[in-house]
């Protein structure tokens, strides 16, 4: 890049300038170098109140800054601390850094399960229960403070004595206490899983026995019911009149071509809905029964009885029947026959669940416009026929999904609409006018924007761009109005030439033997009107100029 041809042609674009226009340039490019330095000197002025300094460490606890300020007066180490901000001199920040952090500085003042790094001997198990408590509770605070709206958070567990009675048993609470960034909230759901996250890491806890509040004392997550009724209600609101916008929409289409545009039409449409969950078990007993299983048992038996001695006590009696007496009698016999039969009756059970809500009844009003007809210069409105409105009707029905069982209702009338006499005029110029405003009514607001850019437009070539020119540009020099042409005669060649001429005719008439004295006068004439002579020959229009001045000068009347 050539510099010194920039150079020369910024010289060259400032000469060109007048005063004004210099002093506004020079003045500008002052005010901005003003502005940058000032925005210079105040960013460094506040991030290093002296220079030279660095930041070691920011947003510190007064505990921290306590501890690393008495670490660096230790080694003898100059350094600034305000607003939670330590500076040190900036060649030994990254070792000062490393120093301060192998001494475990900052310290946190959250202490998780790094409790239990050092074993202590002779702990009771009391110690033990309480160390692991706070362990706990530092951990939950810890990824409590990882959720982004949360600066700080605390957390406070009560676990109570076990009992061996479970009638007496008492279950476990926690509180915590939540520090919110500026300008920063938590939603609902994030409240719900911090009492979750909490609930979860202790056992027995439940969600409804954690609390939460904020730094200002407000507690968080107690109406945790109310508020997702609401929410479901905007829900069911929106959904309910998001489905009668859909259908108004599908009225207006279908009869807009019929009736003649959309807005010779009105449909308003009305939708009941069912949002109740229903969540059922039902069992169904066939009535035709199926033989499952069936048994039959048969038994049988045939013998004789054995032979009783009876009679007196004695010796026969008591040893029994005497062996070799006949005896032919039948004397037992036995049968049994069983059949069981097993039936199945035939089951069908069903879980019913119902989450999608449904549309109970639809009820719709359409009005439409009528018929105009030109009457003694005027236009007289003529309703739609039975027929026609009987027509609709039956469109609008298939539109929305008419449907009788349901209680479905749907009206359609015919009126004459309010702005039909001003929307149509009856002059040519009017019919124009309302066929521009029908075709670009909907680019209304488009137009607006558009009308607005080309008035900008405007005002930039017409006067922004004309000012910046007029302050930019060179001055033109007016030119000088041509002064009165004048002849200059040179007295100095004419007196040369005179004593050139009179010498030569001196020695011209020595070598013709003439003698004579020369007239001065006459020689000067002669010289003078041979030149004026020449000068005639060569610029005759100057010459003509000038004795046109002589005259004017002397008869200034004429």
């Amino acid at each position: 890049m050539n510099f010194e041809a920039l150079f020369k042609q910024i010289v060259e674009f400032f000469n060109k300038l007048n005063k004004k226009q210099r002093y506004i340039i020079i003045g500008s490019v002052v005010a901005v170098i003003l502005i940058i330095t000032f925005l210079i000197v105040f960013n460094t002025a506040s991030s290093n109140k002296r220079p030279g300094y660095a930041i070691l460490f920011e947003n510190l606890k007064p505990q921290d800054a306590a501890l690393i300020a008495q670490y660096l007066d230790k080694k003898q180490v100059p350094y600034e601390v305000k607003d939670g901000v330590i500076l040190v001199p900036k060649e030994m920040v990254e070792k000062l850094r490393l120093d301060v952090a192998a001494q475990g500085l900052p310290k946190s003042s959250k202490v998780g399960f790094e409790l239990f790094d050092k074993s202590s001997f002779g702990a009771t198990d009391f110690e033990q229960r309480v160390k692991y408590l706070r362990a706990l509770e530092g951990e939950l605070a810890k990824t409590i403070e990882s959720i982004s709206a949360v600066e700080e958070a605390r957390v406070n567990i009560a676990i109570p004595k076990e009992s061996v009675f479970v009638d007496k048993e008492v279950l476990p609470t926690a509180s915590v206490l939540i520090k919110l960034k500026p300008n920063m909230i938590l939603t609902p759901k994030q409240i719900q899983g911090i009492k979750w996250l909490v609930a979860a890491a202790v056992p027995k806890l439940k969600p409804e026995n954690v609390k939460i509040i904020d730094q200002y004392g407000n507690p968080l997550g107690e109406n945790d019911e109310l508020t997702q009724d609401n929410e479901a209600l905007k829900a069911q609101i929106t959904y309910k009149k998001r489905i009668e916008k859909a259908l108004e929409e599908k009225i207006t289409s279908i009869l807009a071509p019929i009736v003649g545009g959309k807005d010779k039409v009105v449909a308003k449409v009305s939708v009941d809905v069912d949002f109740s969950k229903v969540q059922a078990k039902a069992t169904i007993y066939s009535p035709d029964n199926v033989v499952r299983s069936e048994q039959t048992l048969e038994e049988s038996r045939i013998g004789t009885k054995p032979k009783e001695v009876g009679g007196v006590p004695g010796v026969v009696s008591n040893i029994g029947p005497v062996q070799g007496l006949k005896n032919s009698e039948v004397v037992d016999k036995y049968n049994k026959s069983e059949t069981t039969t097993n039936y199945e009756i035939s089951t069908t059970i069903k879980n019913i669940k119902e989450n999608f809500p449904k549309i109970k009844r639809i009820t719709a009003a359409v009005v439409v416009d009528g018929h105009y007809k030109e009457k003694d210069g005027k236009k007289e409105f003529v309703p739609l026929s039975e027929l026609e409105l009987k027509n609709i009707e039956n469109l609008v029905k298939n539109a929305i999904g008419f449907d009788v069982k349901r209680g479905d209702s749907v009206s359609v009338s015919s009126f004459e609409f309010s702005h039909q006499a001003s929307n149509i005029p009856s002059t040519p110029a009017g019919k124009v006018m309302h066929m521009i405003e029908m075709y670009l009514g909907p680019f209304s607001s488009l137009l607006k924007y558009l009308f607005l850019a080309v008035v900008l437009f405007v005002f930039y070539k017409k006067v922004i761009t004309p000012f910046t020119q007029k302050m930019l540009e060179t001055p033109v020099v007016e030119e000088e109005q041509p002064k009165k042409e004048e002849i200059e005669i040179d007295e100095e060649e004419i007196e040369s030439t005179y004593d050139k001429i009179k010498e030569l005719k001196e020695k011209v008439e020595q070598q013709l033997g003439i003698s004579g004295e020369i007239n001065e006068e006459e020689l000067k004439y002669e010289v003078l009107l041979e030149r004026v002579s020449k000068m005639v020959e060569e610029h005759p229009e100057q010459v003509a100029k000038v004795l046109e001045n002589l005259l004017k000068e002397e008869h200034p009347e004429s």
